[in-house]
């Protein structure tokens, strides 16, 4: 089972007492930050900040990422080193950031190669997240999503993002102005999707930056949400409960996946059926695929089933 994701929460690597408060908050992921949130003369401390954060913090339950600076810059390849060397053994995945080529991919699947043999550290353990911030990198998406056995998701990266294609807005999250047909980040998010989903990855939506506005934050979450987005970064606590609501299933919806299974499984092992009813409505194999999508994210965000399959009287 993939890795729970609906709540992904950036901690600046420069700020201990972030660092620290994380650490009790509800996010499915916490990824602490080398890049853009830490100026450059701080980066050398944000690295010591988040090798003592991995060793001595408590993290249970939360997906452990570190997102290094990009592979273009020289301050990449010691982010890598330091942080593997001194906390490997407790990082998830490492976040790759402006990611536009295969090359950026094979270079950090190699470093770690290296290091995961030095250290003997398990070969392949720590995955990498994949982020994709640029026109060049989104034409790309397709081969960057099967360059290497460790990717796990794909991220989008609004901001930087939408300065590469000269969009016309200073606002991240919300359509740009004068935009009033549709959605104008609808052929990004689906690219990126179908990347991912076809080379088995998660994908994973961007932050909103309007950090007070969570009802602004529900509204564009449910966007991505409905298209079968994984999860979304989240900037403050506040914004880290509805992340959670609006990327886990209903209830409802979750133990109508798993009445489908069990139906689906009971007509087809001991009726021999391919097809069936479940009370009013027809259930076969592509009824069972889509069951499967809503079990599994129920499942990883920690819901339990309140009501059971009977079968039906012959």
């Amino acid at each position: 089972m993939m890795r729970s994701r609906r709540s992904c929460l950036a901690v600046p690597g420069s700020n201990p007492r972030f660092l620290e408060k994380a650490q009790g908050l509800p996010a499915d992921e916490v990824f602490l930050d080398l890049e853009d949130s830490v100026a450059p003369l701080a980066k050398e401390e944000a690295r010591r900040n988040v090798v003592a954060a991995l060793r001595e913090g408590d993290w249970s339950g939360k997906v452990r990422v570190v997102r290094i600076n990009d592979a273009t810059t020289h301050w990449a390849y010691r982010d890598v080193i330091e942080v593997v060397e001194r906390a490997g053994d407790r990082i998830d995945c490492l976040m790759l950031p402006k990611v536009e080529d295969v090359a950026h991919v094979a270079w950090l699947d190699t470093l770690l190669t290296q290091l995961e043999r030095g250290l003997g550290l398990p070969v392949g353990g720590i995955g990498i997240e994949a982020q994709i911030e640029s026109a060049r990198g989104l034409v790309n998406v397709d081969a960057i999503a099967a360059a290497s056995p460790r990717l796990e998701t794909l991220v989008f990266g609004p901001a930087d993002f939408m300065a590469s294609i000269n969009m016309r807005t200073l606002v991240v999250g919300e359509q740009p102005p004068g935009y009033t047909e549709g959605d104008a980040y609808h052929y990004v998010l689906m690219r990126l999707l179908m990347a991912a989903r076809a080379h088995g990855l998660q994908a994973i939506d961007g932050p909103y930056l309007q950090i007070r506005d969570v009802d602004g934050f529900r509204r564009v979450a449910r966007r991505s949400a409905a298209l079968g987005y994984d999860g979304k970064w989240v900037l403050h606590p506040g914004q880290i409960e509805a992340a959670n609501e609006v990327f886990s299933p209903s209830q409802e919806d979750y133990d109508h996946a798993e009445l489908i299974l069990d139906a689906y499984e009971y007509h087809t092992t001991v009726r021999r059926r391919g097809a069936a009813m479940l009370g009013d409505e027809m259930i076969d194999e592509a009824s069972r695929k889509m069951a499967l999508v809503i079990a599994a994210k129920g499942r990883a965000a920690g819901l339990r089933r309140t009501r059971t399959f009977t079968p039906p009287e012959e």
